[in-house]
């Protein structure tokens, strides 16, 4: 073979080479799940500063720690689930309002990484197990707020919920033991479940993987 031939030959490998790729589709980038930890230490010391109320009052309402407030106020730590909803009744507010700012509320659809992450912490201390994707962003005269609750084995609520308002949902997968005014309840995948929220009520996850369950509120009060 002439050196003519080689040139062409090797022009010809190059030309298939740039329609092949060319023909591949582009990956996209993953999208990342939003750091949401910043947010929710501003609000909450907003809401505080809002009551005119000092750390110690919060603390009093809570019978969390001062320190532990303030860290979670100065982005220091991450609350859990549990705690986080008992600072937010007592500044009378709600979960979905803590993570309100920066949040689209005429988006429609949300990727799964896409969904603001209640629960994350740094502390497994502080943990109780559950991370709370959030399904409806917070919006002045909402009716409804929803979550999908990721609960590691032994996950639980942090303790006797009672509250204003109704509640419902739905076992993707993995175990739920709901107890709902002193009697208990065992959920499997494709459970359902609803309860006035007035009512005293618990939630853990007593199997050995991790449970995925579909949590409905209305008003939001979570």
């Amino acid at each position: 073979m002439d050196k003519t031939d080689e040139a062409h030959k090797l022009d010809l490998t190059i030309l298939k080479r740039k329609v092949v790729s060319r023909g591949k589709p582009k990956t996209q980038p993953a999208s990342k799940p939003i750091d949401t930890r910043i947010r929710i230490g501003f609000h909450l010391r907003r809401e505080r500063r809002l009551k005119n109320w000092r750390l110690q009052d919060v603390a009093d309402a809570t019978g969390l720690s001062v320190s532990l407030i303030s860290k979670i106020e100065t982005n220091s730590v991450g609350p859990s689930l549990s705690t986080l909803h008992r600072i937010a009744q007592a500044l009378d507010t709600s979960i979905s309002a803590l993570f309100a700012m920066e949040e689209l509320p005429t988006q429609v659809v949300r990727r799964q990484r896409e969904r603001p992450i209640a629960g994350k912490v740094q502390s497994i201390s502080e943990w109780d197990g559950i991370e709370a994707e959030i399904m409806v962003p917070f919006g002045e005269g909402r009716l409804l707020e929803g979550f999908v609750f990721v609960m590691e084995p032994g996950g639980n609520s942090g303790g006797v919920l009672q509250h204003e308002g109704e509640e419902c949902g739905y076992v993707l997968e993995g175990r739920l033991e709901l107890c709902v005014g002193g009697k208990k309840y065992s959920l499997g995948r494709g459970d359902s479940f609803f309860f006035p929220s007035t009512i005293p009520h618990t939630y853990r996850n007593p199997g050995q993987v991790t449970a995925r369950v579909v949590w409905i509120n209305t008003p939001p009060t979570f």
